[in-house]
C-alpha cells in the first residue's frame, strides 16, 4: 500500500549547527535509503513559520517522523498536532561528541518536551532514540513505515463474508460498524447457498481451469472422485468470480454443516487456494479471524495460516495449531508437500493434508473485548520439523516463552480458539500497529 510520509527535521540556531546539519544530511540519507518516496526538507526547520509551511506544503502525510535535530520547545510539536492527526514518529538524536565543553544538540530533552504535549494532547505515537547509521533506528523506521502501511491497508480493505458462522461459534461473528471502527474495513454478504447455487449453474469451460492448477500444487489429486473435484472446480470458480467482483482480499467463509449437508464437497481447498493466490481466507466464518491473516499477509507477503490450538507439549514447550483441511501449499513440508485427502470427520474430499514447513514464525489474534474494543494476542515461537500430527493441517510451534503458561493464559484472559500464524518475527511490527490502532497487544 502506497504511503505519504514526511520528514520534520526541527531545530533551533542557538545550538551547534554544524553538528546539526550533519546530522540532518545522514538522516536524509538513512531515510531515502529505507523510503525512497519520503518528503524532506532541505534544511533543518528552525522557525514556526519554516515548519508551517512545509506543512502546508505536504500532501496529506500516512506518517510524520518528526526529529529533534536540536532542542526545540514543544511549540513545534503542537503545530504538527494542529495541522495534522496522522501517525508520529518521534527521533531523537545521539549527542554527536561528549567531550566536557559544549552541549551541541541537547535533541533528548527536545523529545521529553514533545512526548509531554502528546501525553497531555491524548497523541499515541511511536519514538526511537539514536544516529542515523544506528541498525536499531533504521529497523525502527522502516518498522512504523510498514505499520503504517498495514493500517492504510486495513482502512481500505474489503472483507468478504460467506454465509453464517456455525453455531456457538459466537467470536466469529462481527457487526460492520465494530469492524469499521476497529480497523476501518468493510464487510461484504453473501448467502453460502447462494455460492452453492452459483458454482451448480456453471459450465465446464467455467471452471476446468481451475481443477488443472490445483493438480499442479497439490499431490493425491487423483484419489479424489470425479465428482468430487468437478464440485470444489465449480466452487473455486464460483468464489473467485465473488471476491474479483467485489474487489475482496480477506475471507470469513462458512464450511460445515451446509458444504458437507448441501454440496457433498468441501469448501477447504478453495479456502487455501484462495490464500495461496493472496485473497487470505479463514474457515467457520471468523470474521476477525480473516483480518488477522489479513495483517500477517501485509506485513511479510506470504500466505498465513488459520488455526486452533490443539495440544501442549509441555516438554518441547510446544503448542499445535491445526485444522481440519485448509492451508495454502506453499506452507507445506518440503519432504511431502501439499497431499489432497478426505474431511476427517465427514471423509468427504478433497481437503489439504499436510504438516507444516519449520522455521521462526508470528502468531496472533485479533479479539474482541466485553466492553466492544480490541485487542491483539501476540506470541513467537520455532516451528518445529515435525510430521502432521493429525488429520487436516497442522504445525507444532516452540513458543519463545512458557507453553503451559501461554495456553493457561490464553485460555483464562478469554481469547478466541482460532489463530493466525505466519513465517517471519514480526512481533515488533505488530506492536507497533498495536499503538496506531490505539489497541492493547498482549504478548505471550
Amino acid at each position: 500500500m502506497s504511503i505519504n510520509v514526511a520528514f520534520l527535521p526541527i531545530g533551533r540556531p542557538t545550538f551547534h549547527m554544524e553538528s546539526a546539519n550533519e546530522s540532518l544530511k545522514k538522516s536524509r540519507e538513512t531515510l531515502t535509503q529505507i523510503f525512497p518516496a519520503v518528503v524532506m526538507p532541505e534544511e533543518i526547520l528552525t522557525s514556526l513559520d519554516m515548519l508551517s509551511h512545509f506543512l502546508k506544503n505536504i500532501d496529506g502525510p500516512d506518517l510524520i517522523i518528526l526529529q529533534n535535530t536540536t532542542f526545540v520547545d514543544s511549540t513545534f510539536a503542537a503545530e504538527v498536532l494542529h495541522q495534522y492527526d496522522c501517525p508520529i514518529l518521534l527521533w531523537t538524536l545521539r549527542e554527536p561528541v561528549i567531550d566536557g565543553g559544549r552541549l551541541r544538540l541537547n535533541s533528548l530533552t527536545g523529545a521529553f518536551s514533545a512526548g509531554n504535549l502528546f501525553f497531555n494532547r491524548s497523541k499515541k505515537f511511536e519514538y526511537i532514540f539514536g544516529s542515523p547509521d544506528e541498525e536499531k533506528v533504521q529497523k525502527k523506521i522502516s518498522a512504523v513505515i510498514r505499520a503504517c502501511q498495514v493500517k492504510k491497508s486495513l482502512n481500505n480493505l474489503i472483507v468478504g463474508v460467506v454465509g453464517t458462522a456455525p453455531a456457538g461459534f459466537y467470536f466469529s461473528n462481527a457487526l460492520d460498524t465494530d469492524v469499521q471502527n476497529a480497523v476501518g474495513a468493510r464487510l461484504e454478504y453473501i448467502e453460502a447457498r447462494d455460492i452453492i447455487n452459483k458454482a451448480k449453474a456453471l459450465e465446464e469451460k467455467d471452471f476446468q481451469g481451475h481443477i488443472a492448477d490445483a493438480h499442479n500444487s497439490i499431490k493425491g489429486l487423483d484419489q479424489i472422485p470425479g465428482e468430487n473435484l468437478d464440485k470444489f472446480g465449480r466452487l473455486m470458480a464460483a468464489y473467485k468470480a465473488f471476491v474479483e467482483e467485489k474487489g475482496i482480499k480477506a475471507l470469513a467463509s462458512r464450511c460445515w454443516p451446509d458444504f458437507f449437508t448441501e454440496y457433498a464437497t468441501p469448501v477447504c481447498n478453495v479456502l487455501s487456494g484462495l490464500t495461496e493466490s493472496g485473497v487470505v481466507s479463514a474457515c467457520e466464518a471468523d470474521v476477525y479471524g480473516a483480518i488477522s491473516m489479513f495483517i500477517l499477509k501485509e506485513f511479510t507477503g506470504t500466505p498465513a495460516y488459520f488455526g486452533d490450538p490443539v495440544s501442549l507439549d509441555e516438554k518441547k514447550n510446544a503448542i499445535t495449531f491445526w485444522h481440519c483441511g485448509a492451508g495454502a501449499c506453499s506452507l507445506a513440508r518440503k519432504d511431502t508437500g501439499a497431499r489432497a485427502g478426505v474431511h476427517p470427520n465427514r471423509k468427504i474430499g478433497p481437503t489439504m493434508e499436510f504438516g507444516l514447513k519449520e522455521g521462526r514464525v508470528t502468531v496472533i489474534r485479533l479479539g474482541r473485548k466485553p466492553d466492544g474494543t480490541f485487542r491483539i494476542f501476540l506470541m513467537t515461537g520455532e516451528a518445529l520439523d515435525e510430521p502432521q500430527q493429525f488429520l487436516g493441517t497442522s504445525v507444532v510451534v516452540k513458543a519463545d516463552h512458557d507453553a503451559g503458561e501461554i495456553v493457561n493464559k490464553a485460555v483464562t484472559d478469554g481469547w478466541e480458539p482460532h489463530f493466525a500464524l505466519v513465517y517471519g518475527d514480526i512481533k515488533e511490527e505488530i506492536k507497533i500497529l498495536g499503538n496506531l490502532l490505539n489497541m492493547e497487544v498482549v504478548e505471550y
